[in-house]
């Protein structure tokens, strides 16, 4: 039962905060780089953030300085803590499970969480 799951998502208004969280199970959590991606409304799969097996993190433009990511092995969890929200960031967002090797800067996803819904709105 190799699975991610979402949580944590809701409706907040702009310049809040929210922090997303993704459990993994069924494998070796720690070997793998996990990635955020996220849907807004009408419009196609954006990559947020990713993380590799050694803790380095990687940031899309539109979300650097306001978005952070984390991981906890012991935990198999990732998180996005979420800062200075705006508008633009409402989307589904999906925890995404890399099977490429972090070394070769390559990013693909063979498991997906079933994602969690941000709204960002007054």
């Amino acid at each position: 039962q190799v699975q991610l799951v979402e949580s944590g998502g809701g409706l907040v208004q702009p310049g809040g905060s929210l922090r997303l969280s993704c459990a993994a199970s069924g494998f070796t959590f720690s070997s793998y780089s996990l990635s955020w991606v996220r849907q807004a409304p009408g419009k196609g799969l954006e990559w947020v953030s990713d993380i590799d097996s050694r803790g380095t993190v990687y940031y899309a433009d539109s979300v650097k300085g306001r978005f952070t990511m984390s991981r906890d092995n012991a935990e198999n969890t990732v998180s996005l803590q979420m800062n200075s929200l705006k508008p633009e960031d409402t989307a589904v967002y999906y925890c995404a499970r890399d099977y490429t090797m972090a070394t070769m800067d390559t990013r693909d996803y063979d498991l997906w969480g079933q994602g969690t819904r941000v709204t960002v709105s007054s």
